[in-house]
């Protein structure tokens, strides 16, 4: 599964990092970002290849909690 968040979208309310810390944190910038992942430079979204299928769960939360829904996942 791949992570992908939509930087510029983000307002950073902070909910995916409370749902799934795992995966997610506030970066300096005051927005989202994803723990190790990196950027695609052609759309400016940071992304991240996940094969944990128990952290699905959490990140399934922080997807649908997104106010901005800037948060995707592509199996």
């Amino acid at each position: 599964m791949k992570l992908i968040i939509e930087k510029e979208k983000c307002i950073g309310c902070g909910t995916c990092s409370t749902v799934c810390e795992k995966y997610f944190e506030l970066n300096e910038d005051g927005r989202a970002h994803i723990k190790g992942s990196v950027l695609n430079e052609k759309t400016g979204n940071e992304e991240l290849e996940i094969g944990d299928k128990e952290a699905e769960g959490c990140i399934k939360k922080a997807v649908e909690s997104c106010p901005m829904q800037c948060i995707h996942t592509i199996k």
